[in-house]
């Protein structure tokens, strides 16, 4: 079994974590937030006070934080900090698991490699849900090898382990895929609003669309409309999942992309409308709707019912 530094402690990542420390790796932590370092301590995890701190002995680091610049700030040199990829001995294993972008994925392993360091891009899909089960599919990218030194960790977190490619490609896959459920759940979304309105049950619609052509990933296991289906945000007000500000933070990532490459992306490009639209209209000054569920894009069309 592996010694594993896990850098953030998520509503995705303390769940992977966990499943590292259950299949018997040793398993030291660093988290900004008190209460998720406490809870990996009940489950066994060292708590480090630093990232650099955690990282003391480890064959493996695992970063998985919210964006490029919480990344970078973890793996190069800072105002206040030295390089981490410097006090890593030639060998470590890199995983970032979080959403960046590409390029910022393909320059971090290049550090890394001048300093005989393996660095894997290895994004997530498959939710907390996902992450708590040990479901999670990997999109890889980066060298064949270090895959396949990974592939025993990134086993006890996720069932399926895909390698894009070379450093990015795995970023690359994520970003594509992120794209596409945003414009899947804001359809699903707006076709389950206008059922109900004209008099159906949602939870009814729901079954016909998922025995028809428009079934789709939304309406099989994370269905937006509340009550419908039990253990997703939309039956808990749409707490905790994969947040609205994560799903506009990643397609923009997909936009920028497009842009660089005079690549058309209307459809992309109206999801991120919608769904900022959303987050200005649902918010108030009790709630900020870019902490809810990704799903709750289902309130966008509610409103008009």
């Amino acid at each position: 079994m592996a010694q594993i530094a896990f850098i953030g402690l998520g509503n995705m990542g303390g769940p992977m974590a966990r499943n590292l420390l259950a299949a018997g790796h040793g398993v030291a932590v660093f988290d900004l937030s008190e209460a998720a370092l406490a809870g990996m301590a009940e489950a066994g995890a060292r708590v480090a006070g630093s990232s650099r701190e955690a990282a003391e002995g480890a064959e493996v680091v695992i970063t998985m934080l919210p964006a490029g610049a919480h990344v970078e700030a973890v793996y190069l040199a800072s105002d206040d900090q030295a390089c981490l990829l410097d006090q890593l001995p030639a060998g470590t294993l890199l995983l970032d698991c979080s959403t960046i972008a590409a390029e910022t994925a393909r320059s971090l392993a290049a550090a890394a490699a001048q300093r005989g360091l393996a660095m894997l891009d290895a994004p997530v899909s498959g939710g907390v849900g996902g992450a708590e089960a040990g479901t999670l599919t990997f999109m890889v990218g980066g060298d064949g090898d270090a895959l396949d030194r990974a592939r025993p960790v990134l086993e006890a977190m996720g069932k399926n382990i895909f390698h894009a490619g070379a450093a990015g490609a795995g970023q690359v896959a994520k970003m594509c895929n992120n794209m596409l459920l945003a414009v899947l759940m804001s359809g699903t979304a707006e076709a389950l609003a206008l059922g109900v309105r004209e008099g159906l049950d949602p939870a009814v619609l729901s079954n016909i669309m998922k025995q028809s052509s428009g079934g789709n990933w939304a309406l099989n296991v994370y269905n937006p409309y509340p009550g419908v289906m039990e253990g997703v945000p939309a039956s808990r007000g749409y707490e905790g999942g994969f947040l609205v500000d994560l799903m506009l933070k990643d397609l923009g990532l997909a936009l920028d992309a497009a842009a660089k490459l005079g690549q058309s992306a209307p459809l992309g490009s109206l999801a991120r409308s919608l769904y900022t639209l959303h987050k200005q209209q649902a918010s108030s000054a009790e709630q900020d709707a870019g902490r809810l569920d990704f799903s709750s894009i289902q309130k966008l069309f509610l409103a008009e019912v």
